[in-house]
């Protein structure tokens, strides 16, 4: 019908257009726009905003109508002939000192060293038996060599890191608090930075938790009473610990990359009582309308465009490598996050 390729029409212009979004949302927090009118306290004029942020009041104008309209920001009356901008639940989330702000992970993803492979997505659908990455083919390193190569993005892709760590962690805790009853020693593998387990030891304190990476990684980890850091392979072995735990690390890898890893956390916690803790993905592929499996699917992609041999997986996927692991039984906790919570037993 004519309403449907008119609808079509559309869509297709988002698609046309579709990175002007980031490429705002970007501007804006590298502007702090979200931070200056948090802090304001009131609806902010136009003037004083492009003052605070010495910005070309016409071009702000222009940036600013753009987010309001895509309901980012909130447009209010002060006077018969004045507007204010308002903060929403939205722009809080691009703050950069926000408690939950993700403005780190939105800078990652829209660097040129990550949105460059997404020229080469074609190219290794079409490739068979070529587990070489977009990202490698565009950088000329994989996503881990490359972090080590260069400080600049290893700081960004950190940075990143612990944002998400922040709030999937956070996500665990408030839904899923049962899941560390009884755990009196935690390993974090591929802890990174060490954010993830900070927040677990300072909401569960009888953790005593040990924060496990490569050695380059950790030897950037904040210092702490409660948190041991340990720099070593986890495909090579994991400290010991009462369960081991794993925040989107597994996604990074393919099922048999991801039993070795699994099977070295087996090796590490007690047969009786030892557990693994999976905070990941759990794809839902025929459940229409689900915005967080929307980006389950979308986060799936990128992992294709940015990993060697990463993926997220279904259900029936996870099933098939803790089994194939040595796990015997298995339980998913779904959170208000994207990420689900497994929990797997020896």
């Amino acid at each position: 019908t004519i309403k449907e390729e008119v609808r079509a029409e559309i869509k297709i212009w988002n698609y046309v257009l579709g990175h002007v979004k980031i490429a705002v949302v970007k501007c804006a927090i590298e502007l702090g726009i979200a931070d200056v009118i948090e802090n304001y306290g009131r609806p902010m004029p136009l003037s004083e905003l492009a003052t605070a942020l010495r910005c070309e009041p016409s071009r702000l104008h222009r940036i600013m109508r753009f987010m309001v309209h895509d309901r980012i920001f909130k447009q209010e009356p002060l006077n018969q002939h004045t507007v204010g901008f308002s903060s929403t639940p939205l722009s809080r989330l691009l703050m950069k000192g926000g408690q939950k702000s993700m403005a780190a992970l939105i800078l990652l993803m829209s660097s040129p060293t990550c949105l460059a492979p997404w020229h080469s997505l074609s190219a290794r659908v079409l490739e068979t038996g070529n587990n070489i990455s977009p990202f490698e083919v565009a950088n000329g390193k994989d996503l881990w060599s490359y972090a080590e190569a260069n400080p600049d993005f290893r700081e960004l892709f950190n940075n990143a890191m612990g944002c998400d760590a922040r709030l999937t962690v956070q996500a665990t805790i408030e839904g899923c608090p049962e899941v560390f009853d009884r755990v009196e020693s935690l390993v974090d593998v591929g802890g990174g930075n060490g954010t993830a387990l900070s927040l677990l030891v300072k909401a569960f304190p009888w953790i005593r938790g040990i924060n496990f990476d490569l050695p380059h990684v950790v030897a950037v980890a904040a210092k702490s009473d409660s948190i041991e850091n340990v720099g070593g392979d986890m495909f090579m072995s994991i400290p010991n610990a009462d369960a081991a735990f794993l925040v989107w690390v597994l996604h990074d890898w393919d099922d048999e990359e991801c039993i070795k890893i699994l099977k070295k956390c087996r090796e590490a916690i007690p047969e009786d009582k030892g557990k693994v803790i999976i905070v990941e993905a759990v794809l839902e592929e025929d459940k229409e309308g689900d915005e967080l499996g929307d980006v389950g699917l979308m986060l799936d992609t990128a992992l294709m465009a940015i990993t060697n041999k990463g993926k997220e997986r279904t259900l029936k996927e996870w099933s098939s490598v803790l089994r194939q692991s040595g796990f015997t039984r298995f339980n998913v906790k779904p959170t208000h996050a994207v990420q689900s919570v497994i929990e797997a037993y020896p």
